[in-house]
Parts: structure tokens; C-alpha cells; sequence
């Protein structure tokens, strides 16, 4: 938390925003679904790849601010497996973008101990894509701090569906196929997210009230915020405001907080008669 407030001008919003997290309560994997970059440039007269070149300095700002809060995990939606429908001069434009922010920001995620990963089928991306960020992968890996997951080519339901069929193929492999029944820490072990806490926190931007096929093994707890801010202009503020509001909430996991379980105690004790 020091370590933010040192880079945040005091008085400003950002830095009374700052002052109000409680370190001991942050959650360890934040997970966004960054939406709104077509109506923001919309909204300006502009054409869609405008949005989706501001959204970049978004991506900047929650990635450090989620390094110096010492987040564990940030996973990105950054291109969907259904955006492959989009006109292919606006995907040729996402993928330049990903090569100019992956070349832009390594000496950040060096600078900050940041440790990038991708999930996703990125066998499917465009090579020159692919490869930079196979490169950038391969020179933060020994990073221990902030681990920033891009899913890329990203589908929820595809996600559960190769980490079942990953299954399959290492019970073939092992002649255990007949006698394999698969669960639920088994297909956490073979998710793309292996390894990691499931998210804590699910945020949403631009309002809309849809998972939009993101994580949907992984964030069966998540704590969910949605904000009207389109993707561009969310910023440091905006993310320790999602914070603050994940840390107002108990988190029950299907269970009752301690005051709960006494009340539902004294309820069937008085509910059930005395013989």
C-alpha cells in the first residue's frame, strides 16, 4: 500500500482512495472484462480502433496499480475467441496494438516484478502476435511479483472443454482411460488457470450485466462490480473504488457469516420442543 501512496499525489482522489483500502483485505486474483471501447469512441465521433488505442493506457494504469497494491494475480479479457468476427481490419489493429504494448511495457513489468502469462488458444494468433508474446512470456517468467494473465483467443466454455479433454488424453496415455471419472480438483489442476486462486473479484466495465463466456469454471465465488465507465477511461481510481466496494461485502461461500449461523442455532433450538 506504501508503495502506491508513494507514487500518488496526496489530496488527490486517487490518494484518499488509496488510504482507505485495507491492505489485509485485498482480493488475491481481480479478473476484468474490459468493455466499452467501441461506444467510447463512439461517443467521441471517432472510429472503433481510437477506442481500442486509449484502452491500451488503461490496461497500463491497473496493471501498476494492481502491482504496487500487491495483488497476486490480474487476468485481462483482452480478445474473445467470438471477437474473431469482427472485421478483419479492426482484428489486425487489436494485434498490433497487443505487439506495441507488449514492446511498451516490459521494462515496466521488469522494473515492477510483474510476470506475464496468456490463456487461452494462442496457438490460433497471429505469428508476429504470438511470438512477442512468447518472447515477453519467456522474460518475465522469473518474476515473482504481480502475475498478469492476457487471455487471448479466450472462451470459458473451450477452457473447461480442453482441460477435460487434457484429462482424457493423460488417462489414454496412461491406460486409465476406461476407469477415469474426473473431479473437481482434477479439472482445477487442468484449467487454464491452473496454479492460481480463483478470482475474487469480477469486475465489468461499460454497465453491461453479462459474463460474456469469461472464466466460467473459475469464478463460481467472484465478487461481482459492474461500472458504467467504458474500458478507456478506467483508471487507478476506478479500481481501488471496485476494491473498496469487494471489501464491504462477506463472502459466504455458500455458508453463513457467525452471526447467521448463532441466529439459525437459536431459531431451531426454539423451533424444536423440549422432551
Amino acid at each position: 500500500m506504501q508503495e502506491l501512496l508513494r507514487v500518488l499525489d496526496p489530496g488527490t482522489e486517487d490518494w484518499g482512495l488509496a488510504r482507505l483500502i485495507d491492505p489485509s483485505r485485498l482480493p488475491a486474483h481481480v479478473a476484468i472484462i474490459m468493455d466499452g471501447n467501441g461506444r467510447w469512441a463512439k461517443r467521441r465521433f471517432l472510429p472503433r480502433v481510437a477506442g481500442h488505442k486509449a484502452g491500451v493506457d488503461s490496461v497500463r494504469s491497473v496493471m501498476e496499480t494492481a502491482a504496487r497494491l500487491r495483488v497476486e494475480v490480474l487476468t485481462l479479457y483482452a480478445f474473445s475467441s467470438e471477437n474473431w468476427k469482427r472485421p478483419k481490419s479492426e482484428i489486425d489493429t487489436l494485434f498490433r496494438l497487443l505487439r506495441f504494448f507488449l514492446r511498451q511495457e516490459l521494462a515496466t513489468m521488469m522494473e515492477q516484478n510483474i510476470q506475464l502469462n496468456a490463456i487461452g488458444r494462442i496457438e490460433d494468433l497471429p505469428e508476429q502476435a504470438r511470438d512477442e508474446l512468447h518472447r515477453v512470456i519467456g522474460l518475465t517468467s522469473r518474476n515473482n511479483g504481480l502475475k498478469v494473465n492476457l487471455a487471448l483467443n479466450y472462451s470459458g466454455r473451450s477452457d473447461i472443454i480442453d482441460g477435460v479433454n487434457r484429462l482424457i488424453e493423460e488417462a489414454r496415455a496412461q491406460g486409465q482411460l476406461g476407469s477415469l471419472e474426473i473431479s473437481e480438483e482434477m479439472l482445477q489442476g487442468a484449467v487454464s488457470t491452473s496454479g492460481l486462486p480463483d478470482p475474487d473479484l469480477l469486475i465489468r466495465t461499460s454497465g453491461e450485466m453479462r459474463i460474456s463466456n469469461f472464466l466460467l469454471w473459475q469464478i463460481a465465488y467472484a465478487e461481482m462490480y459492474v461500472t458504467e465507465t467504458y474500458w478507456p477511461d478506467f483508471r487507478c481510481a476506478d479500481l481501488l473504488r471496485a476494491i473498496l466496494d469487494f471489501q464491504k461485502r462477506e463472502r459466504r461461500f455458500g455458508g453463513l457469516s457467525a452471526l447467521e449461523r448463532v441466529q439459525a442455532e437459536d431459531q431451531v433450538a426454539e423451533a424444536v420442543p423440549v422432551r
